[in-house]
Parts: structure tokens; sequence; C-alpha cells
């Protein structure tokens, strides 16, 4: 793939990495994927890895890594994560371009498959030396 499914802020790396750094010397990662669930009818999945499956796509961002389960790409492709702290909570933000709607309390997410022919007219006009 040209591009990476799914990108990561300072912000979110710097969780991943403590989240690492917490969870003992197998700890390689998170995992992200989705699941079917919630008022909304999607909820994402983060997980801990410690054995990175072969499948996966990986992203890396100031030395965190995060893994996409293969059947979460196509509802990720463009995604942003964050990572916030308010009053409030603490957690992963997910900023995703594939998202139609979104349940009241935030938890969980309506999404529709990334329409890869508009991804591609995009990464097509955004770099003309291709």
């Amino acid at each position: 793939m040209g591009f990476a499914v799914m990108s990561m802020t300072d912000a979110a790396a710097g969780r991943v990495k403590a989240i690492v750094e917490k969870s003992g010397p197998n700890a390689k990662g998170i995992r992200v994927g989705i699941k079917k669930g919630g008022c909304a009818g999607m909820e994402y999945t983060v997980d801990l890895v410690t054995e990175p499956n072969p499948r996966d796509d990986l992203i890396e961002h100031a030395g965190a890594k995060v893994w996409i389960e293969p059947s979460a790409v196509l509802y990720l492709l463009g995604t942003q994560m964050d990572f916030e702290t308010t009053q409030m909570r603490s957690g992963f933000i997910f900023t995703n371009p594939n998202q139609t709607s979104a349940c009241g309390c935030g938890e969980s997410v309506e999404l529709k498959p990334a329409d890869l022919a508009a991804l591609a007219k995009q990464r097509a006009t955004e770099s003309p030396s291709a």
C-alpha cells in the first residue's frame, strides 16, 4: 500500500509508548480494530500486542507501533488517532472520515467503508509528480 491506513498524533504515540512501557517486556504496541456493538452499531477496539499478526498493517510514529486488523482497514482509511485527557475522561480519539454518525455518549459509531476511488483521486491531486 502506498500510504498508511491511519495516522497518529504525537499525543497518541506518547500514550501508546506509555502503555507498552507499563505492560512488561513482551508488549510491542497496540492493535486497533472495529467490532459490532454499541447503540450506533460499531465500536473501536484497542488491545495490547505481544505477538504481532503478520496480516495486520503496521503504522509507526515517534517510536510507537500500532497494528490495524485487516477487517478494519476499509473502515479506518484516512483516520487520525489522537489521545486526549479532559476533566471527564481520557482516551484515544479517532477522527474518521468514514464515520456517518455517533451515539450521544460517543462510545460507538456508525461507519461506512472508505471510498477507494475518491482516495485514489485525492492521492493523485496531492502528489503531482506521481
